[in-house]
């Protein structure tokens, strides 16, 4: 007699539980490991910190950002350059922590490391508040990155044909000093002029330090930019020959690769013309 009863306090407690994780639950709330964050208490941390630049609408519209290029990121279109997901999908809570405490170099985003953890988490919950693609859609699904494959001249050379193949150098130059051919007209998704990325001059990416981070640049994009996801276009191991090349053209990096590359007749031949014609860059690494 008792069953029926049981049965619909089951079936309710189910329907309870998928309504606590859906994409509308989830949008006013962010998990980061084992921390969770809570809208209500990012609200006057985002009001004290960040309403100058991003606006109290969260639409980049803030007393600060007529000063600032690039603008500062529009929460309510959700476009978000630094991801783990596919191109066109929304972020993991992950991300924008990172993002939060990393900072964004050549930007007006610094880091906000002095905050606590917790605060950072709280933050991001309430960034997220501002678009309703957080609840109809949510987070993408991060992609796999797979471990970086032993460093050796053969994957910088195939990097170094990846590159030509597929036409880098238009935008980043035959040198990766962001002054290539279609360098001078690129805009962003504001419809501001935006400079291909200098790898000779710049040594820190705007999403991240590692070779794991400019893995995701190319299969991921810089969306609002003109950097496309390469994932439909290039394997993966291939985006890594490409990530030991690249960091070949960091001249003043000195990381491994470059050393390796030259210790061989014809790299060090490259990396000295290279030096030598040294100009004025088009691009600031600002992409």
């Amino acid at each position: 007699m008792r069953t029926p009863y049981i049965t619909k306090i089951a079936l309710l407690a189910a329907g309870l539980l998928a309504a606590a994780v859906s994409p509308a639950a989830q949008a006013q709330e962010s998990h980061i490991g084992h921390l969770t964050g809570h809208a209500d208490a990012g609200k006057p941390l985002y009001n004290r910190y960040c309403w100058g630049c991003h606006g109290p609408h969260g639409d980049g519209n803030g007393e600060n950002a007529q000063y600032l290029n690039p603008m500062p990121r529009n929460f309510v279109a959700a476009t978000f350059k630094c991801r783990s997901t596919a191109t066109g999908t929304l972020p993991t809570d992950e991300d924008l922590y990172d993002a939060i405490t990393r900072g964004l170099v050549n930007s007006g985003m610094p880091s906000w490391v002095e905050l606590t953890d917790q605060q950072r988490a709280d933050l991001v919950a309430y960034i997220k508040t501002y678009s309703p693609r957080w609840k109809s859609e949510g987070p993408g699904q991060a992609i796999s990155v797979p471990a970086e494959p032993k460093l050796d001249l053969d994957s910088i050379k195939r990097g170094k044909e990846v590159f030509t193949k597929n036409e880098c150098f238009k935008c980043h130059g035959e040198q990766g000093r962001g002054d290539g051919p279609a360098a001078g007209g690129l805009t962003d998704n504001n419809n501001q002029p935006i400079h291909p990325f200098d790898f000779e001059s710049g040594e820190r990416f705007k999403c991240g330090t590692t070779n794991a981070d400019i893995y995701k640049i190319f299969m991921t994009g810089l969306d609002g930019t003109p950097m496309p996801s390469f994932a439909d276009v290039i394997k993966p191991a291939e985006a890594w020959d490409l990530v030991h090349y690249l960091r070949t053209l960091q001249v003043n990096r000195k990381g491994p690769e470059l050393k390796l590359w030259e210790s061989t007749k014809e790299g060090a031949e490259i990396v000295k013309e290279n030096k030598a014609s040294r100009g004025t860059p088009t691009g600031s690494g600002t992409d």
